[in-house]
């Protein structure tokens, strides 16, 4: 006979029960394993968390399955003593969270078996969402909306929901959605008329008791199809956490929910057409400052210092500059809190960039680089900008 009875596998719905303590173990937390002749408690298994709640007074934070020793009770607090009788007490919300998403996981994935013969190959219950992997080749929209519509019917037709205990012999007779992970007797899930499966979790009465299957999210992962979905109280969740961005969205743009996604299409591609226009405006306008600069150059070189320049505003100057012949630009700017620098020649000019940068970034606690013709950097050493830019000026008169 097995150490600890485990009457979930009976009735999912049994939260209070009284046991015996028939072991004690120090574990490494600090905190206390107990082992009872029988328990409400689903440990850890098959892609589901264990449930919680506790014993007596003492905090059941995690519960193991430890084979042939028993149901391990991780638990926080005053430990029951050996051979005592406590009462447990499982924490329902938790436990019917974790049924309706273990329940709604057998329900899609043989919707998936149904429709378009993709068997599921992994299963796990996270924090807020659950995942499955189906081999399923081709994934649509089209092909998971017709899957999760079957599921959701089923859901809602309300099926009954039972437990089968068979011999391995048995089983081999049965259509079950996926062979069984070891020999021996199997405890099998039935749900009415739709799906068969071996299976040891927490599953509810009755299909309706699942609520509702939804899908956020798919993706191609590692040959498999990965979906994730939520059921029950986690799709109501989820539906209400959507709607609410989904109204926020819509009300910046002063339209309805249901039109937010249309209207910020269009904007994004009036958004597109106006960063167009703006970079040949910018384009325009880098070519008239270039001139202005190079009318004050000394010998082709320009030096300039600007206030609240970005990088690449700098370097569409610089090329600008560097469109004319026999041109050097040692450019930058106090951009907030850092100083950015741009370094550029024309093809007809002489001197390495790159070299100066690495010197002018060295005074500015930075760094930069970039190719002999043109390079770009910069530091945070701000209040040493005009003094890096006359060091690259006295180096470059150097080479000359």
């Amino acid at each position: 006979m097995p150490v600890t009875e485990r009457l979930y596998y009976s009735d999912s719905h049994l939260i209070e029960f009284e046991a015996r303590v028939v072991d004690l173990s120090d574990r490494v937390s600090g905190w206390t394993a107990v082992v009872l002749d029988r328990t409400a408690f689903y440990p850890t298994g098959g892609g589901q968390p264990s449930d919680t709640g506790t014993l007596n007074s003492a905090r059941v934070e995690e519960c193991i399955d430890d084979g042939d020793n028993g149901v391990l009770h991780v638990v926080q607090g005053a430990a029951p003593s050996l051979n005592s009788v406590v009462h447990g007490r499982v924490d329902w919300p938790r436990r019917l969270d974790h049924m309706q998403q273990h329940t709604g996981q057998h329900i899609l994935s043989q919707a998936f078996v149904t429709l378009f013969n993709a068997p599921t190959r992994s299963f796990r219950v996270l924090d807020g969402v659950c995942e499955i992997d189906i081999e399923l080749n081709n994934p649509t929209t089209e092909v998971i909306d017709r899957a999760v519509e079957l599921a959701n019917n089923v859901v809602w037709e309300d099926r009954a929901i039972t437990i089968r205990s068979v011999t391995s012999g048995e089983a081999a007779e049965l259509p079950l959605r996926k062979e069984p992970a070891r020999a021996g007797d199997l405890r099998l899930i039935e749900i009415e008329g739709f799906d068969l499966t071996p299976c040891g979790g927490t599953h509810a009465y009755r299909t309706g008791e699942v609520g509702m299957i939804a899908v956020r999210s798919w993706e191609r992962a590692k040959g498999l199809t990965r979906i994730e979905f939520v059921a029950g109280v986690r799709a109501l969740a989820d539906y209400r956490k959507a709607n609410r961005s989904a109204r926020e969205v819509a009300a910046l743009f002063s339209t309805g929910r249901d039109d937010a996604a249309q209207v910020a299409a269009q904007m994004l591609e009036e958004h597109k057409e106006l960063n167009r226009r703006i970079r040949v405006l910018e384009e325009m306008a880098a070519g008239v400052e270039a001139e202005k600069l190079l009318a004050s150059a000394s010998d082709g070189v320009v030096t300039h210092i600007f206030d609240g320049r970005d990088a690449e505003s700098l370097k569409k100057l610089a090329h600008a500059l560097i469109s004319h012949s026999r041109t050097i630009v040692l450019l930058a700017s106090r951009d907030r809190d850092t100083a950015r620098l741009v370094f550029a020649r024309s093809a007809d000019a002489s001197g390495d960039m790159n070299a100066l940068m690495r010197e002018a970034c060295a005074m500015l606690d930075g760094r930069g680089g970039g190719r002999p013709d043109m390079a770009q950097g910069g530091g945070k050493n701000i209040s040493k900008i005009a003094d890096a830019l006359t060091h690259a000026l006295t180096l470059l008169n150097r080479a000359s």
